[in-house]
């Protein structure tokens, strides 16, 4: 019989008006993968943090090596040896790298002070050991989201943990970032560690796991072998229902450009860049991490600043020098990372929703509650945000319900340009499903969105054209039937230019 390394029996667990596990039963064998799959809300990430010891379970146990473990916090649970990376980047801005990967288990020398020369030394043989060019004394929001993930992975391994959990550990980084953490669970696995992976990746899932477990609803559907499940089987499991299609595209009469980009230059950043987009479109934009995809699209909705080049709304110039002009011109931007652009924390469903757009609700020198719930509510129903009230703290909800409601800030909004960073990262294939449809639905109404995406399957699914950039600097634009995945990358890593101009 195989060695069972950790074992949850009987877990629930209740959050005002929800309940998101009941009578949780799980296992994970000893030095194998076990992926945990499942909707956003279906208390994925609720279990890890139980077994974590960030929440404490209403009822149910969990063992280790066959002892049951009281895990009050997650001090206790790296005593137990369980170490975890978070789906939500948790980071101090100001924090330099070091820094962060020491934070609460400091060393000290004599007298009590900080052993920093320890620190330093450690750090850098960390960041030589997995090939990660950082300094150990860059600031922690001088990194990119990539960045930022292969560090809070990097932790979470150093605690030569014999359980380490991954919550979707590859939303943010690149493929080759991606090869490289799966030769490191490939080595952890030689080692006899038992790794809870947590993915909506079907590839990835298929890639590298060993036993396949399927949440829903707060519910364990089914555990197996992963020889003896289909990717089709995981998804019906998942969403209780067959997907039609998983790109819903529609290809729908685009008219007049609605916005228009010319010679847009930042340098170090982007050059000399030119794109168009018609209303009734959906406009790609690849190219590998580092491209400068986000930062042309941060200087279109006015977070940053570009030195030469000029912006056209309908055919006249704009001035989209900050988010508040750029919002009143009608165009807005979901931002790449929710947590740190996108949302609110401390405050409800309600006010992170409203918040773009509180002129609507605020007149006649009070704020119209009433009308602002009503609004909220009818937004939250068309998106399917899943919360017990609308005055639940957002940093209680699932990362894909998380998503949609920052989503639903801007359709409240009703832009006429909506870009669209990363805008199914770390989403379940129902969630994304239902984006999709939104998307399509949006543009329908005579208006364009511009999506920044690393999944290109994703692009290749939705789009009407394609832009791809390669530091920098813009390399074509391809339209539907000159869609493919080996062209893209081609164009994306500066092997192939498309020679004709850009559309």
């Amino acid at each position: 019989m195989e060695e069972i390394k950790l074992k949850v029996s009987n877990i629930e667990k209740s959050f005002p008006g929800v309940k998101a596990l009941d009578n949780i039963n799980f296992s994970v064998r000893r030095g194998t993968v076990h992926v945990l799959c499942g909707e956003n809300g279906a208390g994925k990430s609720t279990l890890m943090k139980i077994i974590n010891g960030v929440y404490k379970p209403d009822a149910g146990s969990i063992e280790i090596d066959g002892e049951v473990v009281d895990i009050k916090n997650p001090i206790q649970a790296r005593h137990h040896g369980i170490s975890m990376i978070f789906q939500e980047l948790n980071y101090i801005p100001e924090m330099t790298v070091e820094e962060s990967l020491f934070v609460g288990r400091l060393p000290v020398g004599k007298f009590g002070k900080v052993d920093w020369k320890t620190i330093r030394q450690k750090t850098i043989e960390l960041l030589e050991q997995e090939h990660l060019p950082y300094s150990p004394t860059t600031l922690i929001k001088d990194l990119s989201v990539s960045d930022i993930q292969m560090l809070e992975i990097l932790k979470a391994i150093s605690w030569k943990s014999d359980i380490v959990i991954m919550d979707e550990p590859t939303s943010a980084i690149t493929d080759k970032e991606v090869a490289l953490l799966f030769e490191k669970i490939d080595k952890l696995k030689s080692n006899n560690v038992s790794i809870i992976y947590i993915s909506h990746k079907m590839d990835e899932i298929f890639k590298i796991a060993d036993d396949i477990t399927v949440l829903r609803d707060g519910t364990v559907v089914d555990t197996r072998k992963k020889e003896d499940i289909t990717i089709d089987e995981v998804i019906t499991l998942m969403v209780g229902r067959e997907l039609s299609s998983e790109y819903p595209k529609e290809i729908i009469q685009t008219g007049a450009p609605v916005l228009e980009v010319e010679g847009l230059t930042s340098p170090g950043n982007f050059e000399d860049i030119s794109f168009n987009l018609h209303d009734g479109e959906i406009v790609g934009f690849a190219g590998l991490m580092g491209a400068g995809r986000t930062e042309i699209m941060r200087a279109v909705f006015g977070l940053d600043s570009f030195t030469e080049g000029v912006i056209k709304k309908d055919g006249k110039v704009v001035d989209n020098s900050t988010v508040e002009k750029s919002i009143n011109n009608g165009v807005v931007m979901l931002s790449e990372d929710r947590r740190r652009y996108g949302i609110i924390p401390v405050r409800g469903v309600r006010e992170n929703v409203s918040l773009a757009n509180l002129r609507k609700f605020f007149y006649k020198a009070r704020l119209h509650t009433r009308e602002e719930i009503t609004e909220v509510q009818d937004i939250c129903s068309q998106m399917n945000v899943k919360t017990p009230t609308l005055e639940t703290s957002i940093d209680s909800l699932s990362g894909g319900n998380q998503q949609k409601v920052v989503l639903a800030k801007w359709m409240i909004n009703d832009p006429d340009v909506m870009i669209m960073d990363e805008p199914t990262r770390g989403i379940d294939i129902g969630a994304k499903y239902e984006i999709y449809k939104l998307m399509t639905s949006f543009v329908k109404k005579n208006k364009a969105i511009i999506m920044v995406s690393s999944e290109l399957p994703e692009l290749i699914g939705m789009c009407d054209r394609i832009y791809v950039m390669s530091k920098g600097v813009l390399q074509g634009c391809l339209t539907r039937d000159e869609f493919s995945q080996e062209t893209i990358m081609k164009m994306a890593t500066g092997v192939m230019k498309k020679e004709e101009s850009l559309k």
